[in-house]
């Protein structure tokens, strides 16, 4: 059985997560102006679109990038797509962020020089670093927007469709764009920073990361508090402790990151001795369900 993909009730949009979003959204877009823009190159999905448009159309607009402009006006109609398809908290999240790198990027003095000399260096910083916000964004309840958005939408509709296939082929033209309008190495170099910019998201967005929890307790009702309230399968066996040769129960399960420290949390409410092993970097294959706030 392959994954599956469910919708889950949102939790509650709070102050943490609004100033994670805007923090993470002020990383991505800083990251993209400060490294990347001084080196000529090109950010992936609509931002990348933007500065391409930006670039060939408008090339001398002062003290303000008209990136930002151009990458706010091509969300709203992404918006107007996504809003009877996301749960509104969601969209909420990825209004904060795309205005926060609308100021960003509009407002933010791209350098005339690199920061750093060493090109790859640069590239690496921004990739590392842009991931690394958007992780963040995603970690509480908001997306980037732009192809989030259209991701969303499209996967709505079409149920053999992902966010990911779309980010493919968008990316795969936008740099074949920059090899024939600019130059073959600013496609390549721009590519490297997609490498390093996905490497970072995946680490960081949790609900990405699945986490193996062994469970060691006298109180079988742990079973249905995971099944019930998490929706997450159990396997349960009886074991007894070597050393009080009394009688256990053995549970294990598979959550997402961003659910592991609530379930433990659930486990020691209802028994403060319980035995919690957690194994992280766990690959799971079959019907474990990925749980994405869409």
């Amino acid at each position: 059985m392959s994954e599956s993909r469910i919708e889950i009730q949102p939790r509650p949009l709070n102050s943490k997560n609004v100033a994670m979003i805007i923090f993470g959204s002020l990383l991505y877009a800083g990251a993209v102006n400060l490294f990347m823009q001084p080196l000529h190159l090109y950010a992936g999905g609509i931002p990348g679109l933007s500065q391409m448009i930006r670039t060939l159309v408008f090339p001398h607009t002062g003290e303000v990038d008209a990136a930002g402009i151009i990458n706010f006006v091509f969300n709203i109609p992404l918006f107007y797509l996504a809003y009877h398809s996301m749960n509104k908290k969601l969209l909420i999240g990825t209004l904060i962020s795309v205005v926060t790198q609308t100021v960003v990027f509009t407002l933010v003095k791209i350098p005339t020089a690199p920061l750093i000399d060493d090109k790859l260096a640069a590239i690496m910083i921004a990739g590392l670093v842009g991931g690394f916000g958007c992780g963040m964004i995603l970690s509480n309840r908001g997306t980037g927007g732009g192809l989030d958005l259209l991701g969303v939408y499209l996967a709505k509709k079409f149920t053999w469709f992902t966010v990911g296939r779309l980010s493919i082929i968008f990316n795969a033209v936008l740099y074949t764009l920059c090899a024939i309008f600019f130059d073959p190495s600013v496609a390549l170099y721009s590519i490297l920073f997609i490498v390093f910019f996905s490497f970072m998201i995946d680490r960081f967005h949790y609900q990405n990361i699945e986490i193996e929890l062994m469970i060691f307790t006298h109180h079988s009702e742990l079973t249905q508090v995971i099944l019930k309230k998490y929706v997450r399968g159990v396997t349960e066996w009886e074991g007894k402790g070597s050393y009080t040769n009394e009688e256990t129960h053995v549970l294990v399960t598979v959550v997402a990151k961003s659910e592991v420290e609530q379930v433990k949390k659930d486990i020691l409410a209802v028994d403060p001795r319980a035995f919690i092993i957690i194994h992280d970097h766990t690959r799971v294959t079959g019907g474990y369900q990925k749980r994405l706030d869409i």
